[in-house]
């Protein structure tokens, strides 16, 4: 899916944050949003590309896509 065409529905800045905090605060934040919304989660942790893929997995979303730029990540998930 491209970017640009991806509006995220909440935006999760975990910057700074390392493992598990990323996971735990972007669960916390879908726990708001309505089935078929999406979360942006920016974040420095490089284990998040890894652990958010499988969490979204394991809890019924859909994980879209992630990019990198200058070590800054970005996720996006629409809630299941």
């Amino acid at each position: 899916m491209a970017l640009d065409k991806i509006n995220p529905a909440a935006t999760l800045d975990t910057r700074g944050l390392s493992c598990p905090m990323p996971l735990l605060k972007a669960k916390q934040v879908m726990e708001r949003l309505k089935p078929g919304e999406v979360l942006e989660i920016i974040g420095t942790d490089p284990g998040s590309r890894v652990d958010l893929p499988a969490w979204s997995k394991y809890a019924g979303h859909t994980f879209l896509k992630s990019t990198e730029q200058g070590g800054v990540f970005k996720f996006y998930i629409k809630k299941g």
